[in-house]
């Protein structure tokens, strides 16, 4: 991978990172704002449940941002694009799709066979 790429993915991965930080602002913003008073209890029930959804929605972002964290750490380190496994490059295609990735997509496939596998079981 060449610096101009190693920087493009450097750069869609902060972006990424402050659109879901600003998503999380937004999420706290809203929450304290938000009251649980309501007279009705189906109105209650409604408002409880969308905010247990809205909490595990953030959660899986705050995840999110830690291999976010990660993949700019190896870019920094210059591991950036190449498989854990194999340390066989990872395809460009596969980084644009999912740019957070540290397995090829051939390891990844087996990886996920191997998890079907043993789920059987």
């Amino acid at each position: 991978m060449n610096p101009l790429q190693r920087e493009y993915f450097r750069q869609k991965l902060l972006r990424w990172r402050a659109e879901l930080q600003r998503e999380s602002t937004e999420t706290l913003q809203h929450l304290k704002e938000e009251t649980l008073s309501q007279p009705d209890l189906t109105d209650r029930a409604s408002l409880e449940t969308d905010r247990s959804l809205e909490l595990r929605t953030r959660d899986r972002e705050r995840k999110l941002i830690a291999k976010i964290d990660a993949a700019l750490e190896r870019i920094e380190d210059g591991s950036y694009g190449y498989c854990e496994e194999t340390s066989e490059p990872i395809g460009l295609r596969r980084l644009e799709a999912r740019p957070i990735a540290t397995l090829s997509l051939e390891a990844q496939e087996r990886h996920e066979r191997m998890e079907r596998t043993h789920r059987d079981d």
